[in-house]
């Protein structure tokens, strides 16, 4: 496993209240360094935003467990998706995500580097971000959760341990550890 995140810049869309209008949002290019360095993040990574099990349980749980995440000194969550900044931002709308950074990675450029695109055709998907977790502090990978049967094709979509309560989990062993 490699042990620094990939250096990248997303293509993002931002709040500006200084814009007028029906779509007060510019463009914002996000560096790795931005979103990594000098902090404690947990990111997971799904397959697409609007499919069923990121919708219904992924994200929710991500959303729901922020303060548990906050107070286990995590200074952000971030769900990744190979999606465009426009879907990722009406996805978290839908969703009433106030809390997780929804992370657009259109090109896959985050997910190819991580060794985590793949070829969802299958199922009319294209190319897509397999599904993970990870802690990241200072932009080194701590701990890393892949869905088992990761490659190409894969006929089914697990969710097994990338999930919120996994990542509790870990996170709060990890402080009971530092803690003794």
């Amino acid at each position: 496993m490699q042990r620094q995140v990939p250096q990248v810049i997303f293509k993002t869309r931002v709040r500006n209240d200084a814009i007028e209008g029906d779509n007060p949002f510019e463009w914002k290019d996000l560096s790795t360094d931005e979103i990594f360095k000098g902090k404690r993040v947990v990111l997971f990574a799904l397959p697409g935003a609007f499919t069923p099990t990121c919708s219904t349980s992924h994200l929710p749980r991500y959303e729901e467990l922020y303060e548990e995440f906050k107070n286990l000194g995590v200074d952000s969550v971030i769900c990744l998706s190979v999606n465009d900044a426009f879907t990722m931002y009406q996805w978290g709308k839908h969703q009433g995500a106030e809390n997780v950074f929804l992370l657009p990675d259109g090109n896959g450029e985050f997910s190819r580097k991580m060794g985590m695109l793949v070829d969802k055709s299958n199922l009319g998907f294209g190319m897509r971000s397999w599904r993970y977790s990870m802690v990241v502090d200072d932009g080194e990978i701590e701990q890393m959760f892949v869905e088992p049967d990761y490659g190409d094709n894969c006929p089914t979509d697990p969710f097994e341990v990338s999930d919120a309560d996994t990542m509790l989990k870990y996170l709060k062993s990890k402080a009971s550890a530092q803690a003794a």
